[in-house]
């Protein structure tokens, strides 16, 4: 007589597939034209018009030139459109679509889900700063740093910047009522954070008022890290506290990353509220 025996082929780990997750993200988002030109070019784009714009200008007393000091300021809001709107946006929209209802019925664990997301930004920031720095560098003549240490310091800012605008992503994607008002609440946010947070301006010329509101968020902060990346050495001198402040950034950035984590756990839903 023969016995069969069963056996259970164990599941993949959360890892395994959030990593497999990624991969199908990356592909949807290089699918997605419009999404892609308006968040992996956008900055790309503007740093080009500002060149353009004040070509014939030398900022600080000829220290450094529009291409220069701009280019920080857009690598910046690079890495915030491509995790705090990104993700705010199209977690919004497969919420509306109950593409999130259906991703729980199946044995993919939420962890899986979210690997996939913050994969996919890590992949669409990497890219997007590697091209920025190729046009910047190639075509409008903007030195890159050589020394070591301010390459270190762009890897924990890069990191912690990326980490932070992704899960606050995560978080404030439970506001739009809708995956069709997802823009409408996501993007007029993303506009004012970059206006204030020295992006498109000079940060120095900003009112008072307005650098006040900045330093409460994660993009001023962000946006001067990577000055301190990118500008020359002794222009710290230049910014209004006269240093570049990275280590309340870095309290800045992860008092944000944890804040970010509780909204999450706290609010986070996987259906809309009218859904049954």
């Amino acid at each position: 007589m023969t016995t069969f025996v069963a056996t259970t082929k164990p599941l993949p780990s959360a890892l395994k597939v959030g990593l497999s997750r990624t991969r199908l993200e990356v592909k949807q988002f290089f699918r997605e034209k419009e999404q892609l030109i308006f968040t992996f070019f956008f900055p790309i784009i503007f740093l080009g018009i500002f060149s353009a714009v004040f070509s014939s200008s030398d900022f600080f007393d000829g220290k450094v030139t529009a291409a220069t000091y701009f280019t920080p300021g857009m690598i910046a809001s690079g890495i915030f459109l491509t995790s705090f709107q990104s993700l705010a946006i199209t977690i919004a929209m497969e919420r509306d679509e109950a593409l999130l209802k259906r991703l729980r019925g199946t044995p993919m664990s939420p962890q899986s889900y979210f690997i996939g997301k913050i994969g996919l930004v890590l992949v669409t920031s990497i890219a997007q700063f590697a091209l920025l720095l190729v046009i910047a560098g190639l075509f409008l003549g903007v030195d890159l740093p050589t020394a070591p240490a301010k390459w270190l310091n762009f890897l924990w800012i890069f990191l912690l910047g990326t980490a932070s605008g992704s899960v606050l992503g995560i978080a404030y994607s439970v506001l739009p009522k809708s995956g069709k008002s997802a823009s409408a609440v996501v993007t007029p946010v993303v506009l004012v954070l970059q206006f204030i947070s020295g992006v498109y301006f000079v940060y120095n010329a900003l009112p008072e008022w307005m650098r006040t509101i900045a330093e409460f968020f994660p993009l001023k902060w962000l946006a001067q890290g990577m000055r301190s990346v990118f500008l020359p050495d002794g222009f710290e001198v230049n910014e209004v506290s006269g240093s570049w402040q990275l280590g309340t950034g870095a309290i800045v950035l992860t008092a944000w990353l944890v804040v970010g984590l509780v909204l999450c756990q706290r609010f986070l839903r996987w259906t809309r509220d009218d859904s049954v």
